[in-house]
C-alpha cells in the first residue's frame, strides 16, 4: 500500500508506463506508434509524459465506463436479467 508522488512532469520509460496502465511493453509500444499516446525521443528511447500517460488512462476508463453503460441498457431492454 505504498504511494508513489511523481511530478505531472515527469517523463516514464515504456515498461514503466506499460506497468501503470496493466499492459505488456509490446502493445504499449504499438499503442505509441500507432499515435494513441505520444512520446518523445531521448536517443533511441521512447519516454512518455506522465501527465499524458494519465490523461489516456482516464479517456481510457471513460471509454469503458460509456461501453459498460451501454451493454446494461441493451440488456435490459432485451430483459436480460441484468
Amino acid at each position: 500500500n505504498a504511494v508513489t508522488v511523481v511530478p505531472m512532469h515527469a517523463e516514464m520509460t515504456t515498461q514503466q508506463a506499460a506497468d501503470i496502465l496493466n499492459v505488456s511493453r509490446p502493445y504499449l509500444v504499438k499503442l505509441l506508434e500507432n499515435g494513441e499516446l505520444g512520446f518523445t525521443k531521448v536517443g533511441t528511447h521512447r519516454r512518455i509524459r506522465y501527465e499524458d500517460l494519465m490523461a489516456y488512462k482516464k479517456n481510457r476508463r471513460e471509454q469503458s465506463d460509456r461501453t459498460m453503460d451501454e451493454l446494461v441498457k441493451q440488456a435490459q431492454e432485451d430483459n436480460l436479467g441484468y
